[in-house]
């Protein structure tokens, strides 16, 4: 078997378990979206959380999408030899590791700007629907509780709040489930708010978080590097 055979073969086993866990992972979506409420009796309480916090299934839909996209497109490209399908393989990959690139810069230099983007987009919704919308309110209530955190900044971002206007008390999570949550409670907890605490909690993982990246930004370039490769071969045969 020479050189450009062997490699035909990895990216081509390489992109079609891409492939499969692109549809695996695209078919849990869907399934999640369509009839959640079976997803929740077999995986049980935890699965309730994950889906409130992160709305999984949205993630799960575009995530697998992307990569069932990717899988076919390497996996038919070393399978039939096309160099239009591996140049349109290594460009979805350039044009991905330019954005988690960008999205790195940004995060890193933009951190400050993001928090006052967010907090003019996220406090408005807290103080107009908060106690008021059943799906926000369990959101805000799944991530305080997991992050132990409280609001996007403090507790203050309920003010005004459907739940504080009630009751003239903020949420649990703010005064660490001391009840009743008021003003005096809540300002005495201190208890950090979601925003600071999701950063500290990156940092403390930082080594996991860089190790992760790195590894997906290799194998990102060695999957364009072998695309290439490939490409370039065709030209030769």
């Amino acid at each position: 078997m020479g050189c450009f055979t062997f490699i035909k073969v990895m990216m081509i086993l390489f992109n079609l378990a891409i492939f499969l866990g692109g549809a695996t992972l695209l078919g849990v979506g869907i399934w999640v979206t369509v009839d959640g409420q079976s997803f929740l009796d077999i995986f049980g309480a935890l699965s309730s959380s994950v889906l409130q916090f992160m709305n999984v299934s949205y993630f799960l839909i575009v995530i697998g999408s992307i990569l069932l996209v990717i899988g076919f497109l390497g996996c038919c490209g070393a399978q039939k030899e096309s160099k239009c399908l591996l140049m349109m393989f290594f460009t979805v990959v350039l044009i991905i590791f330019i954005a988690e690139i960008a999205a790195a810069v940004v995060a890193l230099v933009y951190t400050g700007l993001a928090e006052t983007l967010l907090t003019a987009l996220v406090t408005p919704i807290l103080r107009e629907k908060y106690g008021a919308d059943t799906t926000v309110s369990q959101i805000w209530n799944t991530t305080m509780t997991e992050v132990h955190c409280c609001g996007l900044n403090n507790y203050t971002d309920f003010t005004g709040s459907p739940f504080y206007e009630k009751d003239k008390t903020y949420p649990g999570p703010c005064c660490k489930n001391v009840e009743p949550c008021d003003d005096a409670l809540a300002a005495k907890s201190q208890v950090p708010g979601c925003f600071d605490q999701i950063l500290e909690e990156i940092k403390t993982n930082a080594g996991v978080v860089g190790g992760v990246a790195a590894g997906i930004a290799a194998l990102e370039i060695a999957a364009m590097a072998v695309s290439m490769y490939l490409y370039c071969k065709l030209d030769e045969k």
